[in-house]
Order: structure tokens, then sequence, then C-alpha cells
């Protein structure tokens, strides 16, 4: 499964489960990747949805635990996220949930560990993006 690709779900999904599905990659699955994310919910509150998934993810992109390999991951991110061509909430989804996905294997695990991790990580992200979907009458 580590060629499960989300970006083509994504369009087919109302705003409000782009949001809950970015949510949980920034406040969730990001913990794999050894980031704690507290967001500042002073600087959310009562901010139109589309203002509030801009603000989170900024305040989501400034933690950086090591700034050098969290650059080259949204790099790689960026790069595979312009070649889906999406729009909108759509394609800040698709690039979160990759750079999310990329920083899970840690330094130093070889190729075939990582490709193990990514697939894991792939295929996690596939089954909670189903199940919000699915919460929100779409189905995958």
């Amino acid at each position: 499964m580590s060629n499960l690709e989300l970006h083509q779900y994504l369009p087919k999904l109302p705003e409000v489960a782009l949001q809950e599905f970015i949510e949980w990659c920034m406040l969730d699955q990001s913990k794999a990747a050894g980031l704690e994310f507290k967001p500042d919910q002073s600087k959310l509150n009562n901010l139109a949805p589309a203002d509030y998934s801009k603000q989170l993810v900024d305040q989501f992109m400034k933690v950086k635990p090591d700034p050098i390999r969290a650059g080259l991951v949204a790099v790689i991110a960026g790069k595979k996220a312009d070649k889906h061509e999406l729009s909108g909430l759509a394609a800040v989804v698709d690039f979160v949930s990759l750079y999310v996905k990329y920083l899970i294997p840690k330094d130093g695990t070889n190729p075939e560990e990582a490709d193990a991790i990514l697939a894991k990580a792939s295929q996690h992200q596939y089954e909670q993006l189903v199940e919000i979907a699915r919460k929100h009458g779409v189905s995958l």
C-alpha cells in the first residue's frame, strides 16, 4: 500500500471534512513524527473556516523539530503536492498530509524500514480519511 495516493479523494470531500482531516494530521498523526503541536487557540477563536485552516497550518509549519530535515521534507512534499494540481483547501490538505507522512521516518532509518513506515502512515491516513468521509456522507 505504499503507493496509496490520497490526493485523488480530496476533491470529493466537503470543506468541513477536509478541515477535520488536516487537523487530525497536524494534531494526532504528527506525534508519530515527534511533533508536539499545540495550537494557540487565542489566534483561532472566531475565525471563518477558511481563515481557521490557514492560521492552523501557519502555526503548524512553525513547529520544526529539526529545521534542516523539516525544510527538506517541506520541499519534497511541496513538489509532490504541486504535481497533483489540486486547488484551495484540498491542495493545502494534500501538502500537510504528505509533509507529516514524510516526517515520520527518523534519521538513520534504512530505506526498507522507511518504505514500511511510509506505507503504514499512508494506510493510517487513508483509513482516517475514509472514516471522516463516511461521517460526512461521502463514500470513497
